[in-house]
């Protein structure tokens, strides 16, 4: 495991765990008898551009409601100790910490293989969920501006789709969304993981403020765009008293509904976030730890279906409890608009040629 010798600023994961996938590992030699510093410590964030010949994910894991996701990213440089995405980066050859922050992968063709699954005769309509593994307005869809091309090609098909979002960028995409909103096409959640700016500085250090978040979920709502909060994860002795105040502040800004996932450390995520613990809150990571792996059997994660994304156990049922209540008292009478699945292929008064 590849440790810095000095903290990285604005990077939760100070490690690069060794890749499961890999059979030799490769460590940077002692700097005192090299010309050059390292490669491999330096923080800079690298964009690597490819070329998928697919861009849509078949989810079969039952406990998620959309069938199918696409990502035009990566890695992601927002860079959340606790994210399950890292485990994805090892896939591609690179390492769950440092590498998932600072190599990026970048699709500028999703757009286009989009509307060439859209145009597929056999296409039937259904919720995609955009993304549904790293941040599709992570600070690199700036430059690229992929997310709001897939928007516009969703837009030109009538179809729906779901994004959930801790990035206050995607209101630069306010006027598609709006659109999108008015033929009941849309369902945007805004993640909140924590109020308190000190941890949300340590935990998701290149995020939007609680403050900003809770600003988009009141310009969405205002916009007439379906939005709620993702209060994600709950953490155990860290945030998980914050939640009825986030549901609470979330319903007011105009949230429409909630939800909430509890921790889980699969994988290299574990020694990633154990890492990030120890070095930022010394004085209750055991507490921590002993809370997480007491909502999971004795450990820091859960892979069952239905149980892995809530726990259980009395810590993990006290937080349903809140929960619940959070959401009766402050949601009652809220929800979502479903989903129109019958304005695909067609614009106002015409039938799109779609095959």
């Amino acid at each position: 495991m590849e440790n810095v010798k000095t903290p990285l600023a604005g990077r939760s994961a100070q490690v690069n765990p060794s890749n499961q996938f890999l059979r030799h590992h490769f460590d940077a030699a002692d700097e005192r008898y090299m010309d050059e510093p390292a490669l491999n410590t330096a923080p800079l964030t690298q964009f690597l551009l490819e070329s998928p010949k697919t861009i849509l994910n078949r989810v079969t894991s039952p406990d998620l409601p959309m069938t199918y996701s696409l990502n035009p990213y990566q890695g992601c440089e927002h860079g959340c100790a606790y994210c399950y995405a890292r485990n994805s980066h090892e896939y591609w050859g690179f390492s769950a910490g440092l590498d998932f922050e600072r190599k990026i992968m970048v699709k500028p063709n999703a757009p286009q293989l989009l509307e060439e699954a859209l145009r597929h005769p056999k296409w039937q309509p259904q919720p995609l969920m955009l993304s549904g593994n790293t941040d599709c307005y992570q600070p690199a869809e700036r430059q690229y501006q992929i997310t709001r091309q897939l928007l516009q090609v969703l837009l030109k098909y009538r179809h729906p789709v779901g994004l959930i979002t801790k990035n206050a960028l995607i209101l630069r995409d306010l006027d598609i969304l709006t659109e999108l909103a008015a033929q009941d096409l849309v369902h945007v959640y805004i993640s909140i993981t924590t109020l308190q700016e000190e941890l949300r500085r340590a935990l998701e250090p290149r995020t939007a403020t609680a403050a900003r978040r809770l600003g988009v979920i009141g310009q969405l709502a205002g916009a007439g765009v379906p939005v709620g909060v993702m209060a994600a994860p709950m953490i155990p002795a860290l945030n998980t008293d914050e939640l009825p105040a986030i549901i609470e502040q979330a319903a007011q800004a105009g949230a429409q509904a909630a939800g909430y996932t509890l921790v889980r450390l699969n994988g290299a995520v574990g020694p990633i976030f154990e890492d990030w613990l120890w070095r930022t809150f010394p004085d209750r990571a055991n507490k921590v730890l002993r809370q997480i792996k007491a909502c999971h059997g004795g450990q820091l994660n859960d892979s069952q279906f239905g149980r892995r994304m809530r726990g259980e156990g009395p810590i993990a049922d006290l937080i349903a409890q809140m929960f619940a209540l959070a959401k009766r008292q402050h949601l009652a009478g809220r929800a979502m608009p479903d989903y129109n699945l019958q304005a695909f292929g067609q614009r106002p008064g015409q039938q799109l040629p779609l095959f």
